[in-house]
């Protein structure tokens, strides 16, 4: 049984507290508002100590544990919480997730946004391990997209590594996508990727998303270091990667199902990136069982 106490998260140096306490605050603040609970406050003693066990409702894949603990030192430093289970680890339903041991009025006013935040990001890492388990055996890597939650991509991307899936640039400032609508303002593949390469410092790696194989060899003639082989079928996708010839890397994007992905992974192509991970995984089922 493990304190989830400055416990280092997957993916990040840094411990929960400088990720994501500014997150879970607001949440707290959200709930709170600013007279508190008012149930919890009318009800329990303050100095009423209670020992409490977050139980899983459904299996899935684990994630956002030392999130959910957070959510209960903010209120109260001095409750304890103990995971039964390792973040990106599976567990069943009926499964014990943590045990909490502290003041009951932190452990019911903290609950909800413990729950939420648990829930949210374990749901977007089930769905991540599916999709990671159906391209097993392949070349290709399952990542994430920037179609997240305003204000909560770092919980959801650390969820997703959870799941065993790749994380895409985190944001506009540190990698260079040309798009559709670039390309459609620049004129050309080749006049986009020359103005970007000119103002790239020399860490700066530059992807191209491509609709079709003239677009393709274009991109492919300019110092380039990735493709995004938009929205192609299986076939195009085929022909896309034997062009390529690995002399960059290939990203098949859009359009990604349980139903097709591992069809997508048999083509070769290197990436395949998956926005529903982030913006449409149903979250899972847990509940907070207190039995002091």
């Amino acid at each position: 049984m493990k304190l989830l106490q400055n416990a280092p998260l997957r993916g990040y140096a840094a411990s929960p507290e400088l990720i994501a306490e500014s997150v879970v605050r607001a949440a707290l603040l959200e709930d709170l508002g600013r007279g508190g609970d008012l149930t919890t406050d009318a009800i329990v003693d303050p100095a009423r100590c209670a020992t409490a066990r977050i139980v899983a409702r459904r299996p899935g894949i684990v994630a956002g544990l030392p999130f959910a603990a957070l959510a209960f030192r903010l209120l109260d430093a001095n409750v304890a919480i103990a995971a039964r289970i390792g973040e990106g680890e599976r567990v069943e339903n009926g499964g014990d997730v943590a045990q909490i041991d502290g003041r009951a009025r932190a452990i019911l006013s903290g609950e909800r946004t413990a729950l939420n935040i648990l829930a949210r990001l374990s749901g977007i890492a089930t769905a991540t391990r599916k999709l990671v388990d159906l391209v097993a055996g392949t070349n290709a890597r399952i990542a994430d997209t920037r179609k997240t939650t305003p204000g909560l991509r770092a919980l959801e991307r650390y969820a997703v590594a959870c799941g065993g899936g790749a994380n895409h640039r985190f944001g506009l400032d540190d990698a260079i996508l040309i798009k559709d609508n670039h390309l459609a303002l620049a004129g050309s593949v080749r006049a986009a990727i020359a103005a970007t390469r000119a103002r790239a410092g020399h860490t700066i790696k530059i992807e191209v998303e491509v609709e079709n194989f003239e677009q393709l060899r274009e991109a492919l003639e300019q110092p380039i270091d990735a493709v995004l082989l938009d929205n192609m079928t299986a076939s195009q996708l085929e022909e896309a990667v034997r062009i390529v010839d690995r002399r960059v890397v290939t990203e098949a994007s859009g359009g990604v199902t349980d139903q097709n992905v591992a069809e997508i992974a048999r083509t070769g192509v290197d990436v395949i990136s998956v926005g529903a991970l982030t913006h449409s995984a149903p979250a899972m089922d847990f509940s907070l069982e207190l039995s002091s």
